[in-house]
């Protein structure tokens, strides 16, 4: 390390983890200046930012990935340097990184023991105490994998569980979680939660970093906020508001009491869904959500929310719509026609864009610069004469949509991968603008980013349905849901259970009819008006 200094004042009760005057620069950037943190043994600290802010830097440092230029870490009072990721986690570190560190193609339990793989006689691989080791570790931390599942097959969610795992096989002392909850619904953060109280003990500690107010003051005891690559203040949770929280991290204030703009009955129904079904499909995580006779419509200029438990089919109606997964039954009318969809780029033709869940993975090139990411929806269609790209076009329109959209990058020449995530959602959503889509499907648009970001993104949805455009907006988050949506679809076991306007829309209300199970409970079956004998409620009792 360079120019590491490991003298640090004495203090009287001395801290799990301490980061003091640590700097870190990049070629052109100065990622952290004098840095400091302090993580208490027995707590969970949480620690926020914008994004940009050094959260992420600060955390590549104290897991070894990066090195830092000058400052110092103590580790239980002793000196520390780090020297690597391995040398971290030998030292009782260990991170759950944002970005996904897994092997597609390996299993659950090849992941979460990559490396340490158990072998017979030192040299062959002992598959079955390998299996054995990883379901006794997920059955401990009450997770929902399948040690056996290929980890490329599964869902963006199970995918952030088998991380999860994989940083607590380690038995670290202390614990980085870098956005644990951006893929998980409501009732696998309460599973979290519970598995980071019972991690928490008085010779351990956490440091959980998050977008998410709600959550750090249900789990942390003590927040920690750097902006722009600076430390701003630590503060207690208990006695801090959320609005004080938010005004130190972006320097300024912003509005938490706003609610869905110009709600209105007399809109013009642009896409309706009748009685759409598909099949189950095995994708290795398990059976993704068979849909059920799902229907509604989405009017012009509106942003219809979707809200519901994990599983509740939201986004499998999502893909079912674009033609990602096919559908059994059922049809999509676009003004009035019915279309048929057996592929994206169907959907595409059709003005109809999906922005997926996971924008790295399915949104976004992210080797490629970001006038190639904006333009590529519409390349064949628009910027191409003869087979030959006019690539002067393409990189005004890139020009134009970076700057109506605010996004914040050098150049278009970019590389999409160095923006922060708010910065590449806007990206996703340029290209689908670029291409005129009408009809915009967003599946967890502020998943991953920052409260400034989100506030910037919920401006552009609303500015685009004042523009007309007809957005069904999937989430996750239910004060997101209640707070940009004109009306909510709910969702349980591949069915709408209600369509609820704004005024009805409540947190109460939603979760009541999210968590209703019309196939396993008749009383369910009955409120939502379906026959019990059908929908297979009446077997469930009957078997009970």
């Amino acid at each position: 390390m360079a120019d590491v200094d490991t003298a640090v004042p004495g203090a009287a009760t001395v801290p799990l983890l301490e980061v003091e005057e640590v700097n870190k620069t990049f070629p052109g950037v100065r990622a952290l200046s004098d840095m400091r943190l302090e993580l208490r043994a027995g707590e969970v600290l949480a620690l926020v930012g914008e994004n940009g802010a050094g959260k992420s830097t600060l955390m590549k440092l104290l897991s070894g990935i990066h090195t830092a230029d000058t400052g110092y870490f103590r580790l239980g009072g002793e000196p520390l340097e780090i020297a690597g990721p391995k040398h971290a986690m030998d030292n009782g570190i260990s991170i759950i990184h944002q970005e996904f560190n897994l092997v597609p193609h390996l299993t659950v339990a090849q992941n979460v023991f990559i490396g340490r793989e158990p072998r017979r006689f030192r040299v062959l691989l002992d598959e079955r105490r390998l299996v054995r080791d990883a379901r006794e570790l997920i059955e401990r931390l009450h997770l929902p994998l399948d040690p056996n599942a290929v980890v490329g097959n599964l869902t963006v969610a199970n995918q952030q569980m088998v991380e999860i795992a994989k940083a607590l096989s380690h038995d670290p002392k202390v614990l980085i979680m870098d956005e644990p909850t951006a893929a998980l619904y409501e009732a696998e953060v309460s599973t979290l939660h519970e598995l980071i109280r019972r991690f928490v003990r008085p010779d351990t500690g956490v440091i959980y970093i998050s977008h998410r107010m709600e959550e750090i003051r249900r789990i942390a005891d003590r927040v920690t906020v750097i902006r722009d690559g600076e430390y701003v203040d630590t503060v207690d949770v208990a006695g801090t508001s959320t609005r004080e929280v938010i005004s130190m991290m972006v320097g300024r204030t912003i509005d938490d009491d706003a609610g869905p703009r110009d709600v209105r009955d007399d809109r013009e129904t642009v896409l309706e869904v009748i009685g759409l079904s598909t099949r189950s499909s095995t994708k290795a995580a398990g059976t993704t959500t068979r849909l059920k006779d799902v229907s509604f419509d989405l009017r012009e200029g509106e942003i219809l929310g979707f809200a519901g438990l994990m599983g509740a089919g939201r986004t499998e109606t999502a893909r079912a719509i674009v033609g990602a997964d096919p559908i059994a039954g059922g049809m999509v009318l676009l003004r009035g026609r019915p279309i048929r969809v057996g592929h994206p780029a169907d959907a595409v033709r059709h003005g109809i864009g999906y922005l997926s869940e996971d924008r790295k993975r399915y949104g976004l090139l992210l080797d490629r610069d970001v006038k190639a990411n904006v333009t590529l929806g519409a390349l064949r269609d628009r910027f191409t004469t003869a087979g030959f790209v006019n690539d002067r076009a393409a990189r005004d329109r890139a020009v134009e949509y970076v700057g109506s959209l605010k996004i914040k990058t050098p150049s278009v020449e970019q590389t999409a991968k160095y923006l922060s995530g708010g910065n590449q959602q806007k990206v996703v959503i340029a290209k689908w603008l670029v291409r005129d889509c009408d009809v915009l499907i967003f599946d967890e648009p502020t998943r991953g980013i920052d409260v400034g970001a989100k506030e910037e993104i919920y401006a552009l949805l609303n500015e685009l349905a004042a523009q007309g455009k007809s957005i069904i907006m999937i989430s996750s988050e239910l004060t997101e849901v209640l707070r940009m949506s004109h009306r909510v679809v709910v969702m349980s076991e591949g069915r709408v259970t209600r369509v609820l306007t704004a005024d009805e829309a409540t947190q109460e209300r939603i979760m009541h009819y999210a968590t209703l199970r019309p196939d396993e409970n008749v009383d369910d079956a009955v409120e939502l008006g379906l026959d019990p004998v059908q929908t297979g409620a009446a077997e469930e009792e009957g078997n009970a």
